[in-house]
């Protein structure tokens, strides 16, 4: 039974915030909120730290070789950001649950959601559908939420670039 669909929101902050790091905590709050976060609090350099190392701990996740050492460290990162879930109103738009406490920083806000999100996500669709695409000089990081769970590249572009690339290779060969 799919309870939330949380994981999906934050798999792909996460990834949008890891492939392109924000430079100031004006563009992490900017960012969020065109993600579609409520920010309850201004925004500090504080904030900014924390939410980068929430990602260089997702990262380390992203990139585990196995799904024991992926679940090993998404668990870490969920013990590091601990807070019950609960049941908010915060923006008017109807009761839905949050995995973290009110008024929260944004850094430790973002390290919950992160956590919290990855956690549903893997679990739920699988623990192989996060990665970085395929095309060797591409590092994208990136949510695998098609139906079939197979998608190995970041972008159409990164997938026409690999098609084409094989296809000269076999004609090299043939």
């Amino acid at each position: 039974m799919h309870l939330n669909p949380y994981g999906e929101d934050a798999v792909n902050l996460a990834a949008d915030l890891a492939n392109r790091r924000p430079a100031s905590a004006e563009e992490l709050a900017d960012r969020c909120r065109a993600a579609g976060l409520t920010l309850e609090r201004p925004v500090v350099p504080e904030d900014l730290d924390r939410a980068l190392a929430a990602l260089d701990a997702w990262e380390e996740a992203v990139d585990a070789d196995d799904e024991r050492t992926r679940a090993e460290l998404v668990n870490r990162m969920l013990a590091a950001a601990a807070a019950y879930p609960r049941l908010t109103d915060h923006g008017g738009d109807g009761w839905h649950l949050h995995y973290r406490d009110d008024q929260q920083p944004l850094g430790s806000l973002l390290f919950s959601l992160i956590s919290v999100g990855t956690a549903l996500h893997l679990a739920g669709r699988g623990m192989h559908r996060l990665r970085r695409c395929a095309v060797t000089e591409c590092t994208t990081i990136f949510a695998d939420t098609s139906r079939t769970g197979r998608q190995r590249y970041c972008s159409q572009r990164c997938a026409n670039r690999d098609a084409v690339r094989r296809h000269r290779a076999r004609a090299v060969r043939g």
